[in-house]
């Protein structure tokens, strides 16, 4: 029986980025916004919005309807001052996932700049063996198909043998759809058909896990 293939999110799944990095990226992407479009404060941070809740991702909107430059974008709004004071590495981290069997795979819609350097202030960047980051999509975020795909073929895995952590429901909504088998990392108390399992951080994965099939 083959090891799972575990494929994680990293912004709210590895790490906690609600409270620093998130509402720093969105001032960066608002004020991208305001300079590139020439829109003032409070329509560029409604169209990133827009754009994010229609399209998974403020990037498609703009490469959609603006012919943004993605790798332009991604590196003026993943700037930041002070990032070794925004991640909080956890010991229990690294111990729960070096307990799990199988190969592990980051998998976010970040640039692959930004996520390799929270993967190290995590201190577990050598637990993984990739990190499949925006720009390995053709710049398709999640939900998009396309990158969950391309993570499949560069590890040469059906979807069967894949287990997809993450604290988005729409992304996990089509890792469900592919036929992987799901793990919700959030504290709501709803239980969505399209989460197989849920915790309330990854470093109850072991536990979640214990007794069942892993395959």
């Amino acid at each position: 029986m083959s090891a799972p293939l575990w494929i994680f999110d990293l912004d709210n799944t590895l790490h906690d980025a609600s409270r620093h990095i998130f509402p720093h990226i969105n001032r960066s992407m608002t004020a991208y916004l305001q300079q590139h479009l020439q829109l003032d404060e409070q329509h560029a941070n409604a169209l990133r919005q827009h754009y994010w809740h229609r399209y998974g991702a403020t990037l498609s909107g703009l490469m959609r309807h603006h012919g943004t430059d993605p790798d332009h974008f991604l590196w003026h709004t993943h700037q930041f001052p002070d990032l070794p004071g925004m991640v909080i590495p956890s010991p229990r981290l690294r111990h729960a996932l070096r307990a799990l069997p199988g190969k592990k795979v980051v998998f976010s819609n970040a640039p692959h700049h930004y996520a390799a350097a929270v993967l190290k202030l995590l201190r577990i960047e050598t637990l993984f063996d990739d990190l499949v980051a925006v720009e390995h999509t053709r710049y398709r975020p999640k939900p998009d198909f396309f990158g969950f795909r391309q993570v499949m073929r560069r590890h040469r895995v059906p979807a069967s043998q894949c287990v997809m952590v993450e604290d988005s429901l729409e992304n996990l909504l089509a890792a469900k759809r592919l036929g992987m088998r799901t793990v919700w990392v959030s504290t709501e108390s709803r239980n969505p058909p399209c989460v197989d399992v849920k915790v309330r951080d990854v470093m109850q994965l072991n536990r979640a896990f214990a007794g069942r099939q892993i395959r």
